[in-house]
């Protein structure tokens, strides 16, 4: 399976994956993922908002047992955020049938579409809409940088964008989630531990920053006369930096679209985009706060103004205690972590039981062609995924 998905979306040239929501290359991974189930003789079905699912009986009986993650990425990268728990969770169920292992409740493995938020700019987008976290106004409000809008992208693709929308009625049917995904950091390095489970999730956001200015000749304008938003971009940056790193929390500016973006221009606007995230929401708030009024205060000594949009936003994320516990101690006492990082998982909490399982990532490095993971911690994450959730399937009552 892994050398199947591996080429697919990948640039020549970086190294890096472009699958983005319902370009040509998630549409094949989809592919993939259809091709997956069937062989395998689960019931291929797609929700009312484009995500996938593989089916071991009857979702309608409740109280089901869910896997997966998703498949498209982030800009350039890395092959296994994401992946590797898709991946892993038909390998698991391989591995549940070698076992011979009871389903004493259905089971499903999903991949959940536009994760990463790569295409349209909020992530999560697949599970927001089930949760009922994004409305399907907003929604169909998102467009791409060419300015496709999220619901054409959906019915170029062969779906129905006027179905997108909160599921209760299928997120009620789950009695736990549990999400496989690579470390994204070294904890488990420095733990030597190739599996670990997640404790919670930092609380982050993302805001769009639109620095205003004037556009004029690059050559010819005196520095006192300028208007420059890309000076207060710049300062702005490097606030953003000091303000993260004296809260304790991390802040980074990693995309930015200028105009009239010409070499021997001075820039009219300068668009750049904020993702913050903390171990508390408190902090969180004012790191960003102090962010906002560091560009403001830079602002009007630069003769520029500034707008702040909060385009999304998830509050901490503390993992169902029952269902965190009892994951952990069926893998032996397996270290239990946070993460910085936002995922599905997190996003599901509110509504039903949900965990994570992470496997060892040796340099810690993620969003980044140079992720990566052992083969062995691979298969030891498949080894922890088919315990637990043959634990969770033979279990006749409701998870806690």
């Amino acid at each position: 399976m892994w050398r199947d998905l591996l080429p697919v979306g990948r640039d020549a040239r970086t190294g890096g994956y472009r699958r983005f929501a319902w370009n040509a290359a998630d549409l094949e991974c989809r592919a993939w993922f259809r091709e997956q189930a069937e062989a395998r003789g689960l019931r291929y079905e797609t929700d009312r908002n484009g995500n996938q699912w593989a089916v071991h009986g009857d979702l309608a009986a409740g109280d089901a047992v869910v896997t997966g993650s998703h498949l498209d990425s982030v800009p350039d990268g890395g092959a296994y955020d994401g992946p590797l728990g898709v991946i892993s969770s038909f390998a698991a169920y391989d591995g549940l049938l070698a076992r011979g292992a009871d389903f004493h409740r259905p089971f499903a493995i999903v991949n959940f579409g536009d994760e990463e938020g790569a295409r349209f700019g909020v992530a999560c987008v697949g599970s927001r809409l089930a949760a009922g976290v994004l409305s399907p106004e907003q929604a169909r409000e998102l467009r791409d940088a060419d300015g496709v809008r999220l619901p054409d992208a959906m019915a170029a693709a062969g779906y129905d964008p006027e179905r997108i929308g909160a599921d209760p009625e299928l997120l009620g049917r789950i009695g736990a989630f549990v999400e496989l995904h690579v470390e994204q950091g070294r904890h488990l390095v420095d733990v030597d531990s190739a599996v670990g489970v997640a404790s919670a999730i930092w609380p982050h956001g993302r805001w769009r920053f639109d620095f205003h200015g004037e556009a004029n000749h690059a050559g010819t304008t005196r520095l006192v006369d300028r208007r420059d938003p890309m000076l207060t971009y710049a300062t702005t940056v490097l606030a953003a930096r000091k303000k993260a790193r004296l809260a304790g929390a991390v802040a980074t500016f990693g995309k930015v679209a200028v105009e009239p973006n010409g070499t021997n221009a001075i820039a009219s606007l300068v668009r750049g985009w904020l993702d913050s995230r903390a171990p508390e929401e408190e902090v969180l708030d004012q790191v960003v706060t102090e962010i906002e009024r560091a560009a403001r205060e830079r602002a009007e000594r630069d003769g520029t103004s500034v707008d702040v949009t909060r385009e999304s936003y998830t509050p901490v994320v503390e993992f169902a205690g029952g269902l965190r516990d009892r994951i952990a101690d069926r893998l032996g006492g397996a270290p239990v972590l946070p993460t910085g990082a936002g995922h599905d998982a997190g996003i599901l909490s509110a509504t039903l039981p949900t965990a994570m399982v992470f496997v060892r990532n040796p340099t810690g490095v993620s969003h980044s062609p140079a992720e990566s993971a052992e083969t062995a911690d691979c298969l030891a994450g498949v080894d922890a995924l088919t315990d637990v959730l043959a634990d969770l399937l033979s279990d006749k009552e409701a998870t806690a």
